[in-house]
C-alpha cells in the first residue's frame, strides 16, 4: 500500500512538472470572396479606418467593370460598382488601385487614347465623403501624347491623395524617328480631382515595372526600378524633403543588366520613419527576393536581406508589424506551378518559418498577389486559375501564427 501511495505521489509530481501545452494558433482561413466570376487584378488597401479590396470583372466580350468591397467585422461586404468601360487597357501587371482618406475614395483605370496597343491614359474616379455618385474619367495628366501612362501608386496625403506613375510622354517618336525614355512623375490630387504640384521625378526609368510609395514622418518617398544608359535596372528612391524632391539615389547596387523590362516592381511599407522595401532581382542570372530596412525614412538603408533565392519569381508585397519586424510575400516556382509564400523578417536579418499561402498558376495571368495588415490579422487576395476562368480568392491569418 505504501508503494502504491509513493507511486501515485510521484505520478502527480510528474504531471505538475510537465510544461503546459502550447496553445494552438489558428492558421490560414479562407474567406468568402466578394468578387464574381471572371474577376482578376485584386488590390488591397488599409489604413486605421478602412480596409478595401478592388478588382476588375469581365462582362461578356468587351465590357470591363471596376468594383470594390469594404471589410467589416472580418467579412467582405457586398461589392459596389465604381465604373465600367469598353475602351480600357486591362493588363496583368498594371492593375487599378484604390485608397481612402477621411471618407473620400479614389481609384483609377487605364483608358485607351488611340488604337495603338500601348497608348493609354490614367483616368481617376473620385467619391467625395458624403456623396453617392462617383466622379469618373478625371485626367491625372494632360500631356495629350498617345503614349503609355500607368503603374500608379496612390496613398492618402494631407486632405487628399499622393500619386506617382510612369509617364511615357517623352517616348513619342519625333520627326527624326527618335524616342525618349520613360519618366517618373508625381502629383497631389484633391478629393474633387484637382491636380496640384505635378512634377517629374526621374527622366529615365524602367518601362513597365510597378512603382511603390510611402508617407514617412519626413514626407513622401517613391521607390522604383531605374534604368541606366548601360541597361542596369536596379532599385532607386526619391524623397520629398523640405518642399523639394531629392535627386534619384540607388537603394542597392544589384547591377542587374537586362535589355528588357522584367515587369517586376518593388513594394514598400512604412511605420513612422521606419521604411521597408522588398524587390526582385536576377542579377548574374540568380533570381532573388530581397528586403531592406531604413530607420531614417529612406535617407540611408541597411544591407539587404535575401529572403528567397531557390526558385524566386518575385511579385512581392510587404508590410510592417512594428519598427523591427516585417512580413514579406512573394511567388516561387514549384513543380511547374507557383506558390504564394510569406515569412516574418526582423531588422537584424532573422527569418521566421516560411508559410505557403496558396498554390498558383505560374503564368502572368495570376498577376500580383496582395497582402494588408488589419489589427492582428493579415489579409490576402490573389487571382486563382484552378478552373477554366479567373476568380479572386481571399484569406486571413493571425500575426501570432507567423
Amino acid at each position: 500500500m505504501r508503494y502504491t501511495a509513493v507511486f501515485f505521489l510521484s505520478f502527480l509530481l510528474f504531471l505538475s512538472c510537465k510544461p503546459e501545452p502550447k496553445k494552438e494558433v489558428a492558421l490560414l482561413q479562407t474567406m468568402l470572396s466578394p468578387a464574381g466570376s471572371s474577376s482578376s487584378l485584386p488590390f488591397l488597401f488599409s489604413n486605421d479606418d478602412t480596409t478595401l479590396l478592388s478588382w476588375v470583372e469581365k462582362v461578356g466580350d468587351s465590357l470591363t467593370e471596376l468594383k470594390y468591397a469594404e471589410l467589416l467585422n472580418d467579412k467582405w461586404q457586398e461589392p459596389k460598382l465604381i465604373h465600367q468601360g469598353t475602351d480600357w487597357f486591362v493588363n496583368w501587371a498594371d492593375f487599378p488601385a484604390i485608397a481612402e482618406n477621411k471618407g473620400s475614395l479614389i481609384s483609377h483605370v487605364l483608358k485607351k487614347s488611340t488604337v495603338g496597343t500601348y497608348s493609354y491614359d490614367v483616368k481617376l474616379n473620385l467619391l467625395q465623403a458624403g456623396q453617392t455618385e462617383w466622379k469618373t474619367d478625371v485626367p491625372l495628366h494632360t500631356d495629350g501624347t498617345p503614349t503609355e501612362h500607368g503603374f500608379v501608386s496612390v496613398l492618402p496625403y494631407k486632405d487628399g491623395f499622393f500619386m506617382t506613375w510612369l509617364d511615357g510622354r517623352n517616348t513619342e517618336e519625333d520627326a527624326d524617328g527618335n524616342r525618349g525614355a520613360m519618366t517618373l512623375r508625381a502629383a497631389e490630387v484633391s478629393v474633387t480631382g484637382e491636380i496640384r504640384n505635378e512634377i517629374e521625378l526621374d527622366t529615365r526609368i524602367c518601362d513597365c515595372c510597378q512603382t511603390t510609395a510611402a508617407i514617412t514622418t519626413n514626407g513622401p518617398v517613391v521607390m522604383y526600378r531605374n534604368r541606366s544608359e548601360e541597361e542596369v535596372r536596379d532599385m532607386s528612391i526619391v524623397r520629398l524633403q523640405n518642399g523639394s524632391w531629392t535627386a534619384p539615389k540607388m537603394v542597392y547596387d544589384d547591377n542587374w543588366k537586362i535589355k528588357g523590362c522584367p515587369v517586376n516592381g518593388p513594394k514598400a511599407a512604412v511605420l513612422k520613419n521606419t521604411l521597408a522595401m522588398a524587390w526582385f532581382t536576377a542579377a548574374t542570372n540568380k533570381p532573388k527576393v530581397k528586403l531592406v530596412f531604413s530607420s531614417d525614412g529612406g535617407a540611408s538603408f541597411d544591407m539587404p536581406i535575401v529572403v528567397s533565392k531557390a526558385n524566386a519569381m518575385g511579385r512581392v508585397d510587404v508590410l510592417l508589424l512594428n519598427e523591427d519586424e516585417a512580413i514579406i510575400s512573394w511567388m516561387e516556382a514549384h513543380d511547374k506551378k507557383a506558390q504564394l509564400k510569406i515569412v516574418k523578417v526582423t531588422q537584424d536579418g532573422t527569418l521566421g518559418k516560411e508559410q505557403v499561402i496558396a498554390e498558383l498558376d505560374a503564368s502572368r495571368k495570376t498577376g500580383f498577389p496582395q497582402i494588408e495588415k488589419v489589427g492582428n490579422k493579415i489579409y490576402f487576395a490573389w487571382t486563382d486559375y484552378s478552373t477554366n476562368e479567373s476568380q479572386i480568392k481571399t484569406a486571413v491569418i493571425s500575426t501570432d501564427a507567423l
